[in-house]
Order: C-alpha cells, then sequence, then structure tokens
C-alpha cells in the first residue's frame, strides 16, 4: 500500500481550497532500468474526490501524469470542519483512500 495521501483543506471566504499530494511512481512502462528490462507499468487510473459527503470529483488518469501527482481544486459551499475523502486506484489494483477535514 502507498504512502498516506497529505491532504490541505482551508476555507477562504464561502470557497474550499483543497490540495492533495498523493505519493505513487506513476510509471509509464516505457522507461527502462539500469539492465535495459522495461519497468512495467504502475499508475493511478482514477481518483474520486468527496467533500461533506456529496461526491465533487470522479475522474481518471493515465501513465503520462507525473511521479507523486499533486492535485489542487476549489469548491465553493462546504464548510469549516466538512470531511474531505479522496481515494484512487491504479492498474495493479492498488487503492488508497484518506480523509482530512477542512479547517
Amino acid at each position: 500500500m502507498a504512502d498516506p495521501m497529505k491532504i490541505r483543506a482551508q476555507m477562504k471566504g464561502d470557497i474550499a481550497e483543497i490540495r492533495v499530494l498523493m505519493s505513487h511512481p506513476m510509471e509509464t512502462g516505457q522507461r527502462k532500468d539500469s539492465n535495459g528490462k522495461i519497468i512495467p507499468a504502475h499508475h493511478i487510473t482514477s481518483i474520486t474526490v468527496d467533500v461533506g459527503g456529496k461526491r465533487i470529483i470522479q475522474g481518471q488518469t493515465g501513465p503520462a501524469v507525473s511521479r507523486n501527482p499533486v492535485f489542487g481544486f476549489k469548491v465553493k459551499g462546504p464548510k469549516a470542519g466538512d470531511k474531505v475523502v479522496i481515494h484512487w486506484e491504479d492498474n495493479k489494483g492498488d487503492k488508497r483512500t484518506d480523509e482530512a477535514t477542512i479547517s
């Protein structure tokens, strides 16, 4: 299982600014190791974000996203104290879910 995500969620007026760092190798399947052997693809394929119990993002990613990706977005409507739940799955079946509270 991957390292925990680092999630920052802060209210700025009536908008919540949310940033998440996902620890993941995000291998494309096109690089070679020092012996010339291809490193197998290993990348996040889907991401969901729920804020205050409501799904606000559901998306797909692919091998073109960099290692340890950072995603940021703004959401209008939540309140301080609401939970942010972020979930990802990768092409090898690994999954990770982490949560934070909006401050």
